[in-house]
C-alpha cells in the first residue's frame, strides 16, 4: 500500500544518508526451453537510470511519463502516469527497487467515457488521462483521475494487470479542475480526496491569488462523494496534492509556482520562475490549519526545468524517497516530462528532497546517487517487439481509440497489420482544437485526424536509432503509409501509391510538404531514424543493409502535452472501402540508456 495509507505509525527522525535489423527480439527463456541458434544481449546502461554501479543518474525514467503516482504493495512499487489521448490511457508500471521500472498495463484499456476520443473524431488531443492517483485498498486496486473536459472518475480491478472496470464518475468537470490525491484514514474509516478546483468555487472574499484546492470525503468503497467539499488551500498554479498521515500529523505535498517575473506564463522557460514543491503540516485536523514549507526547488543540475509533483516511497531499511517529475519550462524537453527519484532527509518534522545546495533549508534534485535497494537486475519499458504475440505490447499507445477492425496481429502471423482509414473531416467536431496546450503549427495537417496511428515513446535525449521493416504489398491508391515521429509536430517518411498504381517514397513535414522520392518496385521497405538531441532524420532501405537519407534533417518537439514519439501511420486520402493496408515486421530501437537482458534468435 501506498505510503500515505500505511505508515501511520513510522517515525520520520530517520535521516537518509546520504543491432542488427533483421534480429527478432524474444522473451527470455528457461533453459529447458531454450531453441538454438540464440544469444544473450546483456543489460545495457547509458546515461540515465541505473548504473549498474550501484548508483543511478536522473531522470531514471527518461522519457515522458508524466503526473507520476506511487502505491507500493509488499516489496514493489506501482506507478501511475498520465498520457493525455493515447489510447490505452494511464500506463502502469512496476519496480522493485525504485530504479528500474518496466511496463504492467494501462488503467484504460479505452478512453470510453466520452466520443471525442474516438477513432471517427479524434478531436481530444491535450485531454484525456491526466496526473492520477493509483491506490489499493481493502484487496483491490482503485485508478482515479480528471479529465479537464468530463470530470473525476474512477476505474477499478482486482489485479493490477486488469481488467479494469468501465469508469465510475464521480464530479462533473464544472465543479472540479485536475489532479485527485486519495488517502483512506483506517484509523476512522473515513475516506478523502483533494482536488484543484481552480477557481470554479472562488468567491470574492478569498483575495489568494491562484487555484482553490478542496477535500472531499469519499464513500469507504471509494466510489461517492459524500459533502461538498472544504477549502484548504490556495495558492499561484497550486495543484497535484497528495495526502499523508505520520504519526499522527497531516501532510498535503503541493506543487505550486513562484512567480518572479509575470511577462511569462506559468510553464514557459523563464529563469526568474519556477514551480516549486510545498508540503502543509497540521497536527490538527485533515482539514487545517496548515502550516506551509517549500521542500523542493530546481537547482544546478537540470538548467531552468522545474522539479516537482510526485510522492513518497519508503525502502526496506526505513529511508525515505520521492519521486518527481521535470516539467516542460525548458529550451527542449523534446522527450516529454521524465521522472526523476530524489533522496529525502526529515528535519525537525519537515522532509527536504534532494540536496540543499545553498544552506536555505530546502533542497535541490540531485543528479547522480546511491540506489534505494540494491539487488535488482537492471530493467526498463519495453521497446522491441518482433509482433509474434496476439496481444499488443503495453509499449504501444493509440492516437485516440483504434478502429478495432483496422488492425490485427492475427491475419498474419508475426505481423502487425494496419488497415487504411480514409482521413476525417478538417472541421471543429474532427482533430485537433486550437488552446493554450495545443498549438497551431501544422494541427490542421490530414495526419492529426487519421486513424490508428500506433507509437511509443523515445527514451532520452541524447541519442537514439529506430527501425522498423514493413511490406508494402498490400497497399492500395490513394493509401500513404510508413513511419511517424510526433509528438508537438509530426515528420513522415512512407510510401504513397498513386490512382495507376505506382508506388513512391515520400518525407512530409510538420506543415504537410510533401518530398516526392523514388519509385519502389519491391514490397520490401525499412524505414531508419535518428535523433541526436532534437535534430532527426530519416532513412530508407530496400536490403535492410544499404540505407539512404532521404528528407531533411528535422526538429522533434514537445506539444499537446506529448513527447516525440516512435510508430506507425496509414491513411487514404481518398476512400474507406477496401483503403489498402501495410504489414510491419519487426521494430527494434537503440537509445542511450538502460535496457534489459534479452535473448535474441538470429
Amino acid at each position: 500500500m501506498k505510503l500515505s495509507k500505511t505508515l501511520l505509525g513510522v517515525s520520520i527522525a530517520l535521516v537518509l544518508a546520504g543491432c542488427n535489423s533483421e534480429t527478432k527480439v524474444e522473451p527470455q527463456q528457461s533453459s529447458a526451453q531454450t531453441q538454438a541458434p540464440q544469444n544473450i544481449i546483456p543489460a545495457q546502461t547509458g546515461s540515465f537510470g541505473d548504473q549498474g554501479d550501484g548508483t543511478y543518474i536522473n531522470p531514471i525514467l527518461n522519457a515522458d511519463y508524466p503526473d507520476s503516482d506511487i502505491e507500493q504493495v509488499g516489496d514493489t512499487y506501482y506507478m501511475i502516469t498520465s498520457k493525455q489521448h493515447m489510447s490505452p490511457g494511464m500506463p502502469i508500471l512496476k519496480s522493485k527497487d525504485m530504479v528500474n521500472w518496466e511496463n504492467v498495463g494501462h488503467a484504460f484499456p479505452t478512453l470510453s467515457w466520452a466520443p471525442e476520443y474516438d477513432w471517427d473524431r479524434m478531436n481530444g488531443y491535450s485531454f484525456g488521462t491526466w496526473a492520477g492517483d493509483i491506490v489499493y485498498h481493502e484487496g483491490k486496486w482503485y485508478v482515479y483521475q480528471i479529465d479537464y473536459q468530463n470530470g473525476l472518475m474512477v476505474t477499478m480491478a482486482d489485479n493490477i494487470e486488469g481488467p479494469w472496470s468501465e469508469p465510475i464518475m464521480m464530479l462533473p468537470h464544472e465543479e472540479v479542475l485536475d489532479d485527485p490525491g486519495v488517502y483512506f484514514d483506517y484509523d476512522t474509516k473515513k475516506a478523502y480526496v483533494i482536488i484543484n478546483t481552480g477557481l470554479k468555487h472562488k468567491s470574492p472574499e478569498n483575495k489568494i491569488e491562484g487555484n482553490e484546492n478542496y477535500i472531499y470525503e469519499m464513500s469507504w468503497d471509494g466510489t461517492k462523494i459524500l459533502d461538498e467539499g472544504k477549502l484548504v488551500y490556495t495558492g499561484m498554479g497550486a495543484e497535484a496534492a497528495k495526502i499523508y498521515k505520520i504519526d499522527g500529523t497531516w501532510y498535503i505535498t503541493m506543487a505550486q509556482w513562484t512567480m518572479g517575473d509575470y511577462s511569462t506564463k506559468p510553464g514557459v522557460k523563464n529563469p526568474k520562475n519556477d514551480r516549486k514543491q510545498l508540503i502543509l503540516r497540521s497536527k490538527d485536523s485533515i482539514y487545517g490549519p496548515y502550516e506551509v514549507k517549500t521542500i523542493m526547488e530546481k537547482g544546478k543540475e537540470f538548467g531552468h526545468r522545474s522539479a516537482s509533483q510526485g510522492g513518497f516511497m519508503t525502502a526496506p531499511d526505513g529511508s525515505w524517497w520521492y519521486m518527481h517529475q521535470l516539467i516542460q519550462n525548458d529550451d527542449i524537453p523534446f522527450q516529454g516530462r521524465p521522472q526523476n527519484l530524489q533522496p529525502v532527509t526529515w528535519v525537525d518534522g519537515w522532509p527536504i528532497i534532494g540536496f540543499d545546495e545553498d544552506g536555505d533549508g530546502i533542497g535541490e534534485p540531485v543528479k547522480r546517487h546511491k540506489k534505494p535497494i540494491d539487488g535488482y537486475p537492471i530493467t526498463a519499458p519495453s521497446s522491441d517487439d518482433d509482433f509474434s504475440s496476439d496481444k499488443l505490447g503495453a509499449q504501444w499507445e493509440w492516437n485516440h481509440n483504434p478502429r478495432d477492425t483496422h488492425w490485427s496481429l492475427t491475419e498474419r502471423p508475426g505481423w502487425l497489420r494496419l488497415k487504411a482509414s480514409k482521413v476525417l473531416p478538417n472541421n471543429n467536431n474532427h482533430g485537433p482544437k486550437i488552446n493554450e496546450w495545443t498549438n497551431n503549427d501544422g494541427s490542421d495537417s490530414d495526419f492529426w485526424r487519421a486513424p490508428n496511428t500506433l507509437s511509443q515513446r523515445i527514451m532520452g535525449i541524447t541519442t537514439g536509432t529506430a527501425i522498423a521493416k514493413f511490406d508494402i504489398s498490400g497497399m492500395k491508391p490513394n493509401q500513404l503509409a510508413g513511419f511517424v515521429r510526433y509528438g508537438g509536430v509530426f515528420n513522415l517518411l512512407g510510401v504513397e501509391m498513386k490512382e495507376d498504381g505506382s508506388k513512391h517514397l515520400f518525407y512530409m513535414d510538420k506543415m504537410s510538404k510533401k518530398t516526392i522520392g523514388p519509385e519502389l518496385t519491391g514490397n520490401d521497405l525499412y524505414v531508419r531514424t535518428s535523433n541526436a538531441r532534437d535534430q532527426a532524420t530519416y532513412e530508407y532501405s530496400f536490403d535492410g543493409k544499404n540505407y539512404y537519407a532521404f528528407g531533411p534533417s528535422f526538429t522533434i518537439a514537445f506539444g499537446k502535452w506529448t513527447g516525440d514519439r516512435l510508430g506507425f501511420f496509414s491513411w487514404n486520402e481518398k476512400t474507406d472501402e477496401d483503403a489498402g493496408y501495410i504489414d510491419v515486421d519487426w521494430f527494434t530501437y537503440d537509445y542511450d540508456g538502460p535496457k534489459a537482458a534479452r535473448v535474441v534468435k538470429n
